[in-house]
C-alpha cells in the first residue's frame, strides 16, 4: 500500500469518527448555567444535567475539572477520585441520575473560576462549561475621629473602615441633609492575606464648616449599599451651657413658683375666715344695743347717784 492510500484511509477514518460523534452526540447534551455566584465560607452549587432524548439512559464517566485539575470523578459505578470539599449536589446520586450538579463546601476566593464537566453515557458523550463567581458580605463600618473630641473651632478628620468584602466594593459619605460628599473624602482598597479586602475613607472637617452628623456607607462591587454607620459631633460648648443656664433656673423659679401659690392660698383663706369673723360678730351684738337703748335715761340715777345732795 502506498503512502496516497494510507493517509486517504486516515482521512476516511477522522471524517468517519467525526461523524460519527457528532451524530452520537445528537442523543445527548450537557446543559449548564453559564454562571453561579457563591457566598465565601458557605455551600456553593454548580448547576448541570443530561439531556437526552432516549429512554432509559446510563451514565457511565462523569468528569469535573477546573483549571485543568481533576475535582471528581465517577466511574465504572463509582466514585474514583474526589477532591476535599467537592461533591455531588445530591448526596444520593447514581447512575440513572441526569442531575450532575457539583456542590462546593466551605467556597473559598481558589473556588472562583471556570469549571467543566464532562459526561459520557451509554448513548453518546458530552461537555460543556460554567463559571463561579465569589462573592463576601462587608462588614458593618466603624468610624474613628482624629482628634478623639471633634469640635467645630478646630480642624479633624473621619475614618471609616470596612473589612472583610470580595471583590473590591466602595465607601461613601454622607452628611445630616443626605448630601453625598465625593471630592473631600478619600478612599482605600487594600488586599489582606485571606484575599478579602479592607476598605477605608478619610473624610476631612474644617472648623466651621461641619455638620452635626455624618454617615458613612459600604457598597459592595454590583454598588448594592450593604451597611452603614453613623456618627454624630458633640454640640457646642456654649449650647451645653445654655442649657445647663436654663435647666438650672427652671429648677431654682419651679419651687418658688410652688412656694409662692401656696402663700396667696394661705393668705386668701385667713382674708375670708376673718371677713366671716366679723360678720359674725356684727350679727351677735346687734340685739345688745337694742335693749340697752330702750330704757330711759334719768339724770343723777346712775349707781344711786343725788343730785341735789350733790348740790347742796
Amino acid at each position: 500500500m502506498n503512502m496516497a492510500s494510507i493517509g486517504f484511509i486516515c482521512i476516511f477514518s477522522l471524517i468517519f469518527i467525526s461523524a460519527g460523534t457528532a451524530t452520537t452526540n445528537a442523543f445527548i447534551k450537557v446543559q449548564c448555567k453559564t454562571e453561579n455566584v457563591g457566598r465565601y465560607g458557605q455551600q456553593s452549587l454548580l448547576e448541570c444535567v443530561v439531556d437526552t432524548t432516549q429512554e432509559d439512559v446510563t451514565i457511565r464517566v462523569v468528569t469535573w475539572k477546573k483549571d485543568n485539575k481533576t475535582l471528581l470523578v465517577f466511574n465504572k459505578e463509582e466514585i474514583t477520585k474526589q477532591q476535599p470539599g467537592y461533591m455531588f449536589a445530591e448526596p444520593s446520586w447514581n447512575k440513572k441520575n441526569m442531575n450532575i450538579s457539583l456542590l462546593i463546601d466551605n467556597t473559598g476566593l481558589k473556588d472562583e473560576g471556570d469549571y467543566v464537566c464532562a459526561v459520557m453515557t451509554d448513548s453518546g458523550t458530552d461537555d460543556n462549561k460554567t463559571r463561579l463567581k465569589v462573592r463576601a458580605k462587608y462588614k458593618k463600618p466603624t468610624i474613628n475621629s482624629v482628634p478623639e473630641t471633634v469640635t467645630e473651632n478646630a480642624d479633624s478628620t473621619l475614618v471609616c473602615i470596612s473589612s472583610g468584602g470580595y471583590p473590591e466594593g466602595r465607601l461613601s459619605w454622607f452628611d445630616e441633609h443626605n448630601v453625598e460628599w465625593v471630592k473631600s473624602a478619600q478612599m482605600e482598597a487594600k488586599k489582606t492575606e485571606s484575599g478579602l479586602f479592607e476598605l477605608s475613607s478619610k473624610l476631612p472637617l474644617l472648623r466651621g464648616s461641619t455638620f452635626s452628623k455624618y454617615t458613612c456607607v459600604v457598597y459592595n462591587a454590583s454598588g448594592d449599599k450593604e451597611d452603614e454607620v453613623t456618627f454624630e459631633i458633640p454640640p457646642k460648648k456654649e449650647e451645653l451651657g445654655g442649657e445647663k443656664g436654663i435647666n438650672s433656673a427652671s429648677k431654682i423659679v419651679a419651687p418658688l413658683v410652688v412656694i409662692g401659690s401656696l402663700i396667696a392660698g394661705l393668705l386668701l383663706v385667713v382674708i375670708v375666715y376673718r371677713r366671716r369673723s366679723q360678720q359674725a360678730r356684727r350679727h351677735s351684738t346687734a340685739p345688745l344695743m337694742s335693749d340697752h337703748q330702750a330704757v330711759p335715761y334719768i339724770p343723777g340715777d346712775e349707781a344711786g347717784f343725788d343730785v341735789n345732795s350733790f348740790c347742796r
